[in-house]
This record gives C-alpha cells, sequence and structure tokens, in this order.
C-alpha cells in the first residue's frame, strides 16, 4: 500500500500569520477563517515554509495510506491534529511499515521527541483562541512601556502593558499573543505577526483591567552574532504611551497552568521565558488567601542578575510562598552555573515533586536548555528510584509537562 508523509499545520499553535503561504513556492498552503492548511496532492516536502514559522505549528508530519490522506475540507474544520496512527491502525504490515522511513531532511528532530504534553492539565479553564486574526485584528493601546533590565546589562528587555479597552481580550496564563508591525518587509509585503508570551494573570496586569503585558526583549543581532534589528522587537521595545498596536490572538490550548488548588509549579525559565511564570505566580498570589495547599518552586536562569527581568520584584516574595532558585552565567569569578545545574543541586528538593502526581512542569526559555533540562530531570528521577520512562510518559498524558522555547 503506498503511504504518505502528509504535512499537516497545528491549528492550536498556529497564529495565522500566513507567513507560510507567503512561502510556499508551490501554491500547497490556503487557508480559510479557521485554518491555514497544507494540499497534500501539491506538497512536494521541499520544507522551503518550516523555517519561517515564529511558531513551529507548521513542523508536522503523519503517515497516512496515501488514499487516506486528510483532505484540505477536512484539515479546514479541525480544532487540533488528529492523533497519529500505528501502522496496525493503518492496515500496514510490520514488514512494510518498518520499511518505510522519511527522507533525512524530513527526519524528526530530536525536539519533536522531548516535546512535551500535548494536552493541558486536566483542571485548567478552557482557553479562547483566535479571535482576532490578521484580518481583523483587535486595537490596544500601550498603558506602559519601561525597561526591565539594568542600563549597564547587554540584554534591553522591556515590560510593555497594552490595554484593550472595551474590545473583548479574555485570556489564559500561558497565552500569547501576535503582534502585527506596521510597514512592509522588503519584499513589499505586510509584516507578518510575531509571537509573544503573555506575562499576566487572567484578570489583568492591573487586576480587574481589561489588559495584557508582554516581556520583550530588543533584538539588536542576528544568530550569528552580525548585527541586525529584530523588527518586531523593535517595534514594541519603541512604542510609547497611548500608541495604537495591532493585535491578534489569543494563542495556545495546553500550556495552561491547573486550576485544581493543590496542584505544585515546577517553573523552569531563562531570559523572557519568564513571561508565562511571572503570569502563573502572580495568579498564584493574587489568590493566596483563597485555600490553594499547591506550592511553587521556580529556577530562572539568566547571564547576570542585571539582566534578569523582575530580579527585584522576584526576591521581594515570601519564602513560604515561592521558592526561587536564582542561576547565572557569566558572574566575573565564579563558575558557569546553568538552570539544570540549579536543578541538579537542589535535587533533593526536586526528586519529592517528580514523585507527586499534583506537579507540573513548564518550561520556556531559549530551545538550547530544553534537552539539559530535561536530562537533568531524567537524572533527578532515577536518583530517587523512579523510572523516568514512566514519570516522563505521566507527565505527558496527564498534561503536566509543557515545554515552550524558542
Amino acid at each position: 500500500m503506498a503511504m504518505l508523509n502528509q504535512h499537516l499545520i497545528d491549528p492550536q499553535v498556529c497564529i495565522r500569520c500566513n507567513t507560510c503561504e507567503e512561502t510556499c513556492p508551490n501554491d500547497a498552503i490556503t487557508h480559510d477563517a479557521n485554518n491555514y492548511v497544507v494540499n497534500a496532492q501539491v506538497c512536494n516536502g521541499c520544507m522551503a515554509c518550516v523555517p519561517p514559522c515564529p511558531t513551529g505549528a507548521i513542523d508536522n508530519w503523519h503517515q497516512v495510506l496515501e488514499a487516506d490522506a486528510y483532505s484540505i475540507d477536512a484539515q479546514l474544520a479541525w480544532e487540533e491534529l488528529p492523533p497519529r496512527q500505528s501502522p496496525a491502525q493503518q492496515g500496514v504490515g510490520v514488514g512494510v511499515a518498518s520499511a518505510l522511513h522519511r527522507p533525512e531532511h524530513l527526519a524528526v528532530s530530536s525536539s519533536d521527541v522531548l516535546r512535551g504534553a500535548s494536552v493541558a492539565p486536566g483542571s485548567a479553564a478552557r482557553p479562547h483562541v483566535n479571535l482576532y486574526t490578521c484580518d481583523a485584528p483587535a486595537t490596544a493601546i500601550v498603558a506602559d512601556n519601561y525597561r526591565l533590565t539594568d542600563e549597564s546589562a547587554d540584554s534591553a528587555i522591556h515590560h510593555i502593558v497594552l490595554d484593550f479597552g472595551a474590545t473583548l481580550f479574555p485570556v489564559l496564563e500561558g497565552q500569547s499573543i501576535g503582534v502585527v508591525p506596521p510597514g512592509a518587509a522588503p519584499n513589499g509585503r505586510p509584516h507578518h505577526a510575531r509571537q509573544y508570551s503573555l506575562a499576566n494573570p487572567r484578570d489583568g496586569e492591573r487586576r480587574g483591567y481589561n489588559n495584557v503585558s508582554l516581556t520583550v526583549k530588543r533584538v539588536t543581532c542576528d544568530h550569528e552574532g552580525n548585527p541586525a534589528l529584530g523588527v518586531c522587537s523593535n517595534y514594541l521595545c519603541d512604542l510609547r504611551k497611548g500608541d495604537r498596536v495591532a493585535v491578534i490572538g489569543p494563542f495556545g490550548s495546553t500550556f495552561l497552568m491547573p486550576n485544581h488548588p493543590g496542584s505544585h509549579l515546577l517553573m523552569i525559565c531563562t531570559g523572557t521565558g519568564a513571561a508565562p511564570m511571572r503570569a502563573m505566580t502572580e495568579y498564584r498570589r493574587r489568590h493566596r488567601g483563597d485555600g490553594a495547599s499547591g506550592r511553587l518552586m521556580l529556577f530562572f536562569g539568566a547571564r547576570t542578575p542585571q539582566e534578569l527581568p523582575y530580579f527585584g520584584p522576584l526576591t521581594t516574595l515570601p519564602k513560604d510562598f515561592i521558592d526561587a532558585e536564582l542561576a547565572f552565567s557569566r558572574m566575573p569569578g565564579r563558575p558557569k552555573r546553568y538552570v539544570q545545574d540549579a536543578l541538579r543541586e537542589r535535587a533533593a528538593d526536586v526528586g519529592p515533586w517528580l514523585a507527586d502526581r499534583n506537579t507540573h512542569v513548564y518550561v520556556c526559555g531559549l530551545k538550547g536548555m530544553e534537552e539539559g533540562v530535561l536530562l537533568a530531570l531524567r537524572d533527578i528521577a532515577q536518583c530517587y528510584g523512579l523510572d523516568w520512562q514512566r514519570v516522563w510518559a505521566d507527565l505527558r498524558r496527564e498534561g503536566r509537562l509543557h515545554l515552550e522555547t524558542y
């Protein structure tokens, strides 16, 4: 039987920025008001659309019988990707299935294997998603914009508050929004949206207000260190009070915090990855007197204290509310210390948390931290006599392990 590695777009992750459709050289991608989808009869697996995607929603491949490929109409109706089918479910013999493989350029990456839960915590509130699109964005007004990191620090990280006024824009901790910068790219097309995690709890940056906050690092160089200004990050960091901003979303239906008051949050982040952790921590702080018994533990990494966003407020939080461990990798006269090193040093505290089915693990930051953090958690689990494969499977299946790296 002919098999097909069908290219699919995850509707739960996609921010509808149109980048994939613009970059596809074969016109294999199309969209409606609901989803962006790939035509299996046209797509040739050239991968041109994958690198520009800001979220990774485009990087999904399901092995299906060619005759049973998902149609355009079916994909347009999806709210989430269908589960991957095993060879037995597809009616393929073991011998045939073992001979099937992707071309080298379509191989599953290690990050696909390490990726966290694809479901939200069972007690999480139901999120609103995709209320506003590039064709019909919401308009927010800048209520505040200030630099978080020290002026002497190389990293300029800003805290930006956007107010929606009377426009409905409900969000949950762990969700994100897309910002559409004005102007056009060198090819003359409008800039596509960029995605940013929210740093505020569901009841607003200021409690009772219809606003959100972002943690944005001003990008001044590319991945190779060459001077290059990030289009959207510089636009956001330069905004002034009263400026109007086009916003799409909200996005995200899995990286959510549990509502169960007995749930423990193990949060691991670096740099601007602090945004969702700040949102969850602030929600718990505001509702601390409501009888919650769940605990908070945070591992937060940066190069120096001067480059750690929210450093001041974080150090003033009560120790009986949150156990915060800070890791700095560029301190003069000291060895480099990363969040995975801090995790191992605190193994005596982290181990019991991994054994507790009430623990939810959140990891957010640069992609380079992902594997190191999971290996540290694996080593800690094994030191405590836990079967890491089973712990990892339980965490993912129950929506208790979430990775958001970039």
